[in-house]
């Protein structure tokens, strides 16, 4: 991993989304004593596209040269060879073309072919052997998906892009990640470095419709159930999506609950001596100092009590 390609990758502006993951995963595998040597599968995977969507982002890199392929083939065998990648940044990045010449590799590799053409004594004008390789006919030409099929996306991929871009996550909800999973800022692990891990949060947000209250205590659920801080934001995937499962149960059984039905309430009292009447004229307990002088002489005057009724129960 070399840091000063990776952060080279960042700075460069106006990319969409994959293609300048694509460029920061190719930045990533740079050796600065070696070069850049990724096969198409390991990019790919970084990547997690398939190799016929990368080729066609790093042909967008090299259009706007940020990047520069050489491909080299065996001599003997005529089998290619791993491709070497030229980074914009590095001293034996090709020139522009000039115009005395028309060609830009003045002081850079040059892949020279084993087999020229006869009429020129130049090699093919595609740049490739005249010779394919004998194991594989057609490994000159982009390997297409195993896919044919493919699913139709569910919205445009500009507005999805947009999108993700305007909702981005903030450092500081990316920073409480961090400490939930129990790393160290000072020297963060490669595969928590740069802006890929913080879109994969993103996706935990975004396509699970985890919140981020949500996000931190599933984080912190998984560190107490590993001691050791995982590789990577991928590792938690599975922790994330039962996260999400149990949220939707959650809601479910809150859909499910019956709303609890008031009791009815109590009527109030609006005709006071005949409610004490009927205490009166029942068997009941009735305390001699319940019944008022005023509220006796209104049942008497009602005709609601008799005054032998009262006599009996003691009230005079």
């Amino acid at each position: 991993m070399s840091h000063k390609a990776t952060v080279w990758a960042i700075q460069q502006r106006g990319l969409k989304p994959a293609t300048k993951i694509v460029l920061w995963f190719l930045c990533d595998r740079h050796n600065p004593d070696f070069g850049c040597f990724p096969t198409q599968a390991r990019l790919a995977d970084d990547a997690e596209m398939s190799i016929s969507a990368l080729n066609d982002h790093l042909a967008k890199l090299e259009a706007l040269r940020l990047i520069h392929r050489v491909r080299v083939h065996d001599p003997r065998t005529h089998k290619r060879q791993a491709t070497r990648y030229i980074l914009g940044f590095e001293d034996g990045f090709p020139q522009e073309p000039t115009p005395e010449t028309g060609h830009g590799f003045s002081g850079t590799e040059k892949e020279q072919d084993p087999d020229p053409t006869p009429d020129s004594g130049d090699g093919a004008i595609s740049r490739f052997p005249v010779k394919p390789s004998p194991d594989f006919a057609q490994s000159h030409l982009r390997n297409p998906e195993t896919n044919l099929v493919r699913e139709p996306l569910n919205k445009p991929v500009k507005e999805e892009e947009g999108a993700q871009a305007r909702a981005a996550i903030s450092d500081l909800f990316f920073g409480e990640v961090l400490l939930a999973l129990g790393l160290d800022f000072t020297a963060l692990p490669g595969w928590w470095q740069g802006w890929p891990p913080r879109l994969h949060v993103q996706r935990w947000r975004d396509e699970l419709g985890l919140t981020e209250a949500e996000i931190i205590a599933a984080a912190e659920a998984s560190r107490q159930e590993h001691p050791e801080p995982p590789d990577g934001p991928k590792a938690l995937n599975r922790a994330m999506q039962r996260a999400a499962q149990r949220k939707t149960e959650d809601a479910g059984r809150k859909r499910r609950k019956p709303k609890a039905v008031p009791a009815p309430a109590a009527k109030p009292i609006t005709d006071l001596p005949a409610f004490y009447a009927k205490i009166v004229n029942a068997d009941g307990y009735l305390p001699v100092s319940a019944i008022s002088n005023t509220m006796r002489d209104a049942m008497l005057g009602r005709g609601l009590v008799t005054a032998e009724r009262l006599r009996e129960r003691g009230i005079r």
